[in-house]
């Protein structure tokens, strides 16, 4: 299959507009319907409903795009193991969520780079379920997570516990001043959310819900509040008196773990970047 009619079926998926997606190919808008139209006569089925300033997917459509990206992915990753083949580097991807990253990987991601000076490395931030399908069709090499998925294809070791800790702009907080004082929920996973429901004594519900760390960190340094906090970044913060741990409050530890596909040919490497992570400080 033409891989140029398929870039251009993912590129209006994204956009909803054929001519915006046209603008980002750097092709004209009636190339981009020819390109359509020869992808849906090859696979004998319309792919999009098109009405006026409304694009969207049929069904066949849906049923396509995750292979399409599957594809291309494919392709890219391709072109990049054979560049790779003359220097004989290997390449390795890691993905981890955006809480993955803001709470651990930020702070490791150097060391692992520094270690394999052998591996060209593709980190990337990828959605939890993302991240085990990519495992399991082989064009992910390895996830950092905090929920561990239960598939027989994939080996999963636990390599961190990471400490969450209850911090507040104001030093004096009680318990129940940090959930109904300006909190800010994190979702920190399904675990932290049934433990998460134990503890939360306030009486209006969060003012602010993020699945980012980062995100909440930002805004109580801002606008004032509390939230459950890695300790790793909230450290400086509270040694600046910027930021308070509030003893009144409990704290949380989430489990970090790796998975990897089991048949992987790069076991060996993987298994290395899974040390280099375990090994990092608390």
């Amino acid at each position: 299959m033409d891989l140029d009619l398929l870039k251009t079926f993912v590129e209006v998926v994204k956009t909803r507009h054929f001519g915006r997606a046209a603008e980002n190919l750097y092709i004209t808008q009636s190339a981009v319907s020819f390109r359509i139209r020869q992808l849906e006569q090859s696979l004998g089925v319309n792919l999009f409903i098109r009405q006026r300033n409304n694009i969207q997917l049929t069904a066949p459509g849906e049923r396509l795009l995750p292979h399409a990206n599957m594809i291309l992915t494919g392709m890219q990753r391709a072109k990049v193991d054979v560049a790779l083949a003359n220097n004989m580097h290997k390449q390795l991807s890691l993905a981890g969520t955006p809480n993955i990253w803001d709470a651990f990987l930020q702070f490791g991601i150097n060391h692992i780079v520094a270690a394999m000076p052998g591996v060209s490395l593709v980190a990337e931030v990828k959605a939890q379920q993302e991240s085990t399908r990519l495992l399991l069709e082989r064009t992910l090499d390895i996830a950092v997570l905090f929920d561990p998925p239960k598939v027989d294809e994939l080996v999963v070791k636990q390599i961190k516990h990471l400490a969450i800790i209850p911090v507040s702009t104001m030093a004096q907080t009680t318990s129940e001043d940090f959930f109904d004082k300006q909190y800010v929920y994190v979702d920190w996973g399904t675990a932290f959310s049934l433990w998460h429901a134990k503890q939360f004594t306030g009486s209006t519900p969060p003012y602010f819900r993020t699945s980012t760390g980062r995100i909440a960190l930002d805004l109580i340094m801002q606008c004032g509040g509390s939230a459950f906090i890695p300790r790793a970044l909230a450290v400086e913060s509270i040694e600046k008196k910027q930021l308070f741990h509030i003893e009144s409050v409990e704290q949380n530890a989430r489990e970090i773990y790796v998975a990897y596909h089991k048949d992987n040919d790069q076991l060996e490497q993987i298994e290395t970047i899974a040390s280099l992570l375990a090994s990092l400080p608390d």
